[in-house]
């Protein structure tokens, strides 16, 4: 979805956040309601996205024909890498 649809949703949340976020907006803190609902959210997924890729790298590192692969193709370019190095720090 494009991030200039917007769609209503509707939410259960407890008494007391909608509190908190009505203060929020009454204060200036937050722009409105839905700001910092947004805001929020998109904080928190952007979270959960890089704990999932976190765990995808803590599979692989436990995977032994992966972590060979890696180590064969470090093996293939130490060459070229050396290489960048030196003509870099000229």
């Amino acid at each position: 979805m494009s991030t200039s649809q917007k769609c209503k949703a509707t939410f259960v949340l407890p008494s007391r956040i909608l509190e908190e976020i009505r203060e929020a907006v009454h204060s200036g803190l937050a722009h409105s309601a839905s700001a910092l609902v947004r805001e929020a959210l998109e904080e928190r997924l952007k979270i959960l996205r890089e704990e999932g890729l976190r765990r995808e790298f803590e599979e692989a590192a436990r995977d032994p024909d992966f972590m060979s692969d890696i180590k064969q193709t470090m093996a293939d370019f130490e060459r070229t890498d050396a290489e960048t190095l030196r003509l870099a720090s000229k």
